[in-house]
């Protein structure tokens, strides 16, 4: 006799399946097996989710319901706590629980059939891997009394913990020997560490691997092969990986023995997820963490604000232990002094000042690098005619195409539409074309320019290099690129924010930021700290070696040298900073201090993305009201338009989460009904994106 049995299918919130739907099943099946069944036309993958209630299997027509096709009974069910994982972050997310659940699996179970699977399964030993112990192995270093004391505390203490080290204090070994404790206390614990990038996951992976051995280690990130990501997420959801490294998306592998996460730069934005269900990997962390019993460490040189918050002491409320490693391993503790230029006393136009020009020849002289850090890749920001001021604007998008010289093309970072430089200007004719604004291009051939007559120690000419995200397109390039850094070959490193954070070079004595005015007087209220981050992860990366140390060094060319954020990087006191920042957002109402979430709306023309945003507040104006939530108009995002599809916002404000959260939940039906009503018409599509980082 056939049975009921509910499965979560992948759908996105707004497409109507809200939750599991019902199948037939001819045996009983586990909480969390995967199955194949129909939808609609095609085969899918799904998930066995809960048991059909009474209620629901009186009110179905079993006549009309499918069957299921396959079970994958060869892969053992998830486990109740992944479950309750993907059950929170869609109802936290404002997503639906199977688009959750079934993105956070790896992409060939859909393609695979079970003899296929059972054959993968066979190349899995069937134990867990052990933990190399032979004498190559990298052994455990000697701590520092402060990486000793945090050590002491994570081994004693049930946390969260918020390690607070600066650059170069032992995060990363702390990070070691606490997996080590406790793989030497639990031998089948599983640990699961995130990075918030996959350009840092290379090095940490070795670090990993030197001292626990290859087949301890497993990678999960978006930058594997299908096949690559299949192994992998079974190793972990078989028992097998020890220690799982990755990205954001990491956070939903299937780990039945989970017992300790750690997120490196746990302020890092990559974190939180901008397309689909955005999630925050760093929050689900804490949260994962709680419900599996598994204790989690936060790391970073500069924790996000709202970490910082929640890491007061336990008479002030503080949810998160703070353990603070200040001092630098092997340099006496010291940090690289930060000088601050005065481009208003520098000539006019100069994109190098002439003491930071000085600088960087004398670290040529003395054989030590420098890093030139420029958060803009490209030549320049736009292409301007002088004669009719037309400028390289994008027809797709609202902002400018980039020129980049390297290929004379004009390219939209949004949309992605490229066309090579025109050579006269298309509104009138004029040869006069000049690029305004400059890139990490354009950094790299005026540095060039300026340096063509100094040589190096041995009478070779200066070698520049650059890395964005134009270079290391090819798979492999970023990985060369680093070795050529760490073994001397490269004296001038430009480069965006992807040199600024995690890299460990040894030989650097100078990092210059050119030009970080700009975030200071951004729309964004987070911008101040991300600029902040930012400077402060890149003075880092200067004097990380004892010998170099002392004369060591971070240049900022600023036109507002005395703005607080500059008196705090010059103190290296992020204290300072956070007091002042979140001082302000207290005034202001703003997060942490409250809790906002955004409905975007995508359509053809403005007016109607923001129709249906305008009804869809109108209808829960009265909901609203009586739980304290704050509806503001809905305006034009920034950018406005993208590859022709124009966009607008509406922020949701409120002073308790709890309020925010009901009222997002009661409204899901509203926007669904407006989104078939007249208001809805010409709309593409809409998401709810809770916490948001960028507004």
């Amino acid at each position: 006799m056939q049975g009921l049995v509910q499965v979560l299918v992948q759908a996105p919130a707004h497409s109507g399946i809200n939750g599991a739907l019902s199948y037939l099943c001819e045996q009983a099946l586990a909480h969390g097996t995967l199955v194949r069944v129909p939808l609609g036309k095609r085969e899918t993958l799904g998930v066995v989710w809960n048991k059909a209630s009474s209620n629901e299997t009186g009110s179905l027509d079993v006549k009309k319901l499918k069957p299921v096709t396959a079970v994958l009974d060869c892969i053992p069910p998830l486990s109740d706590h992944w479950q309750q994982l993907v059950n929170f972050s869609a109802a936290y997310y404002q997503r639906s629980a199977g688009e959750i659940a079934l993105a956070a699996l790896p992409p060939q179970l859909r393609e695979l059939s079970e003899q296929q699977l059972m054959r993968r399964l066979l190349r899995h030993p069937n134990k867990p891997s052990e933990v190399d112990d032979d004498d190559n192995r990298d052994l455990p270093r000697t701590l520092t009394n402060q990486q000793a004391e945090a050590l002491t505390i994570i081994g004693s203490e049930a946390g969260p913990f918020l390690l607070f080290g600066t650059t170069g204090s032992g995060k990363t070994e702390v990070y070691l020997q606490s997996a080590s404790q406790l793989l030497a206390r639990e031998p089948q614990a599983q640990i699961l560490v995130l990075v918030p990038e996959i350009n840092l996951t290379p090095q940490l992976e070795a670090r990993f691997t030197a001292r626990f051995g290859t087949s301890a280690v497993a990678c999960l990130h978006s930058g594997l092969t299908p096949a690559q990501r299949m192994k992998n997420w079974l190793a972990g959801h078989l028992g097998q990986a020890r220690i799982m490294l990755g990205t954001r998306m990491a956070i939903f592998a299937s780990l039945p023995n989970l017992r300790l996460i750690m997120v490196d730069e746990e302020h890092d934005a990559s974190y939180k997820q901008q397309e689909g269900a955005r999630y925050s990997a760093r929050d689900l962390a804490v949260y994962r963490g709680h419900i599996e019993g598994a204790k989690v460490i936060l790391g970073s040189a500069t924790p996000s604000l709202e970490s910082w918050h929640h890491s007061r002491s336990a008479a002030q409320g503080g949810r998160y232990r703070r353990l603070s490693m200040p001092d630098r391993i092997g340099t006496g503790g010291s940090l690289p002094t930060v000088r601050l230029v005065d481009m208003n006393h520098q000539p006019k136009d100069a994109v190098f000042s002439p003491p930071l020009l000085a600088a960087i020849k004398a670290r040529v002289a003395r054989h030590e690098q420098c890093l030139i850090l420029l958060n803009r890749r490209g030549y320049a920001p736009v292409l301007r005619c002088s004669e009719c001021d037309w400028k390289s604007e994008c027809s797709y998008c609202t902002g400018y195409r980039v020129f980049h010289k390297i290929d004379r093309t004009l390219r939209c970072h949004h949309c992605g539409q490229t066309d090579r430089v025109p050579r006269t200007c298309p509104t009138c004719g004029s040869p006069d074309i000049r690029p305004l604004g400059r890139g990490t291009e354009k950094l790299e051939e005026t540095l060039g320019e300026l340096l063509a007559s100094v040589q190096r120690p041995d009478g070779s000419p200066v070698r520049i290099a650059r890395i964005d995200a134009d270079t290391t397109r090819r798979k492999g390039t970023l990985a060369t690129q680093m070795a050529q850094m760490h073994a001397g070959a490269v004296d001038i490193l430009i480069g965006t924010q992807m040199i600024a954070k995690g890299h460990d070079f040894r030989q650097v004595s100078l990092v210059a930021a050119i030009n970080s005015d700009a975030a200071l007087f951004s729309s964004d209220f987070r911008a101040p700290e991300r600029l902040f981050s930012l400077l402060m992860q890149a003075a880092g990366r200067s004097g990380r070696d004892a010998s170099i140390s002392q004369q060591s060094e971070m240049w900022v060319q600023t036109f507002y040298p005395v703005h607080p954020i500059f008196e705090a990087l010059k103190a290296h006191d992020f204290d300072a900073f956070a007091r002042l920042q979140l001082k302000e957002r207290s005034q202001a109402g703003l997060p942490p201090f409250s809790f906002q979430a955004l409905v975007r709306s995508e359509a053809r023309d403005q007016a109607s993305a923001q129709a249906f945003l305008l009804a869809a507040s109108v209808r829960a104006k009265e909901s609203a009201k009586v739980l304290g939530v704050t509806i503001y108009p809905a305006v034009p995002m920034t950018p406005q338009r993208v590859a022709n599809v124009e966009r607008a916002q509406m922020l949701i404000e409120c002073l308790s989460r709890m309020a925010l959260q009901r009222f997002l939940a009661d409204w899901q039906e509203v926007l669904r009904a407006v989104r078939q009503s007249p208001e809805g018409k010409g709309l593409i599509r809409w998401a709810v994106d809770v916490d948001p980082l960028a507004i």
